[in-house]
């Protein structure tokens, strides 16, 4: 009979378990708890592995290890696993057009010389922002004399209205820019021009003493063209606003008249003084309130509830119009004969919020953006610009050659563009961001733009990038009236403090730039 080997004794003292790990790991292990599930702990994937290979699938683990000691609840209680997750968003290209994505370290240790890269960046972008400064997008003609007013449609984004001074009224499309529709309305000039605030139809008052009513859509066919309605007046109509709620307008002349649109009689008329009144606007906050500008340099505020003035401030020279702001109810800029732009908060009217410097003859018309954030303004020095509500300096002038006296301006209400009509009978369209590219962005685009934008903003105030970005070519006239009246405003600026030196302390009062064009305020 063979005798048994030391091997098989030990074989038949160990239980398989213990045989297979043993010829993997060279000790013996526990087959009730394996070593890759013994602790509560995550397993890694190291010990993970090691365990499959000593153990196998859970077919083995079921062959191997008796039922009395294993089972899956058990086990995955126990069992732990961390796994790693990649979002393809953040290292996948989009398209194969473009850049691969590359994972950054923002740590500012990594990136000592961050601030000179994003001067450079700031210098280039602004450089680049006067190289693609090209406002100037269309010229509509087809008048056969000045553009005297202007109107917008407020529903439609595309659509415009124009009055001249050969009492010819006409509709252009913007998109197309071509003229959709020519009515002669008036004899004489069109002195105002204004839509309804459903878009259905608009006025019109002219030189001769008339104001009609039009429908916004032209005749059908073998129609004649036909006002819808038409008022005679007594005297001249010099403007025309509507309101913004209501079927409701107001005209002005020798005084400022409230119409309902369904008589033909006005509902109330207003009067302060006896000059004539060239402006009237409507407040598109407070709806009830309105302003006028007359030419005995009055700007007074009435309220239609009461159908009286409220108040009115009294200026040096006389005021052409005013324009309220659209997100503040009681911001509003008038346009001035002094070469200025003023902004009143109605609650005060003793000093003016601002005054805006930078024409260099009398201010014709002003309109405010739509956000509120900024107005245009048309001149008789042929130009026009832009300003900040809180600058008195403007950011923009725009002018052409052939551009004369700017008569009356408009900003479109996408806040994109800007409208112009001028003495020698073209409407104008201008992009209200010199150097914006028009058309749809990529994101890469936007991304691009975001950040020049900010690294402008952030360096604005270097003296080298301030210069860049605050330069304009200017025409010869405008440029030479502007150093005349710098070296006018120096001067009188010296004489007032050589009368201050040389008086007893005290008896030359110091009034401030705002206060200086204010006479009065009456109540």
């Amino acid at each position: 009979m063979r005798q048994r080997t030391d091997a098989e004794d030990t074989a038949q003292q160990e239980p398989p378990l213990a045989n297979v790990c043993r010829q993997n790991y060279g000790a013996p292990q526990d087959p009730v708890e394996p070593a890759g599930l013994r602790s509560a702990g995550h397993v890694t994937g190291s010990s993970l592995g090691k365990a499959e290979v000593a153990c196998g699938s859970r077919r083995r683990w079921a062959e191997l290890v008796p039922e009395s000691s294993w089972s899956p609840a058990v086990g995955a209680s126990k069992m732990k696993v961390k796994m790693l997750s990649r979002n393809p968003d953040n290292y996948v290209r989009e398209t194969k057009l473009d850049l691969q994505r590359v994972p950054r370290n923002y740590d500012p240790t990594l990136h000592p010389f961050e601030v000179p890269r994003e001067y450079v960046r700031a210098l280039n972008a602004t450089k680049l922002e006067r190289v693609f400064a090209k406002p100037f997008l269309a010229s509509l003609d087809g008048h056969r004399d000045g553009v005297n007013c202007l109107a917008k449609h407020p529903k439609n984004l595309a659509t415009v209205l124009s009055g001249a001074c050969d009492g010819e009224v006409r509709i252009w499309n913007l998109t197309q820019r071509n003229c959709i529709r020519t009515i002669q309305a008036h004899e004489g000039f069109v002195r105002g021009i204004c839509t309804r605030f459903c878009g259905t139809s608009f006025f019109t008052v002219g030189d001769d003493k008339t104001v009609k009513q039009w429908k916004m859509d032209g005749p059908g066919y073998g129609e004649e063209e036909e006002p819808l309605h038409t008022i005679l007046g007594k005297t001249v109509y010099t403007g025309i606003d509507h309101h913004w709620k209501e079927a409701v307008f107001a005209t002005c002349g020798q005084q400022v008249d409230i119409w309902d649109e369904q008589r033909t009689n006005p509902i109330c008329s207003m009067t302060w003084g006896f000059d004539s009144i060239s402006s009237v606007k409507f407040n598109p906050v407070e709806t009830f309130l309105l302003g006028s500008c007359a030419s005995d340099r009055n700007i007074v505020l009435y309220d239609m509830r009461q159908a009286t003035p409220l108040k009115k401030v009294i200026l040096d020279m006389r005021t052409n119009t005013i324009c309220w702001n659209p997100m503040e109810a009681f911001i509003f800029t008038a346009a001035n004969e002094d070469y200025n732009l003023y902004t009143f908060d109605m609650r005060a009217l003793d000093t003016p919020v601002m005054v805006h410097m930078d024409h260099v003859s009398a201010v014709l018309d002003v309109d405010y953006s739509p956000t509120g954030k900024e107005f245009v303004s048309a001149s008789f020095d042929k130009s026009i610009r832009i300003f900040p509500v809180d600058k008195s300096r403007s950011r923009e002038v725009y002018h052409t050659k052939r551009m004369q006296h700017v008569i009356c301006v408009k900003w479109t209400s996408d806040s994109k563009y800007i409208m112009c009509g001028s003495d020698e009978m073209n409407i104008r369209l201008w992009k209200a961001n010199a150097s914006e590219k028009l058309g749809v962005l990529t994101s890469r685009e936007k991304a691009a733009k975001d950040y020049n934008q900010k690294l402008k903003e952030k360096f604005q105030h270097y003296p080298h990038i301030k210069r860049i970005a605050r330069h304009r070519h200017l025409p010869k006239s405008i440029y030479s009236q502007i150093q005349e009246q710098r070296i006018m405003k120096e001067a009188r600026r010296r004489k007032e403090v050589n009368r201050i030196k040389h008086s007893k302390p005290g008896s030359v009062p110091i009034v401030s730039e705002k206060k200086k064009h204010i006479v009065a305020v009456v109540k």
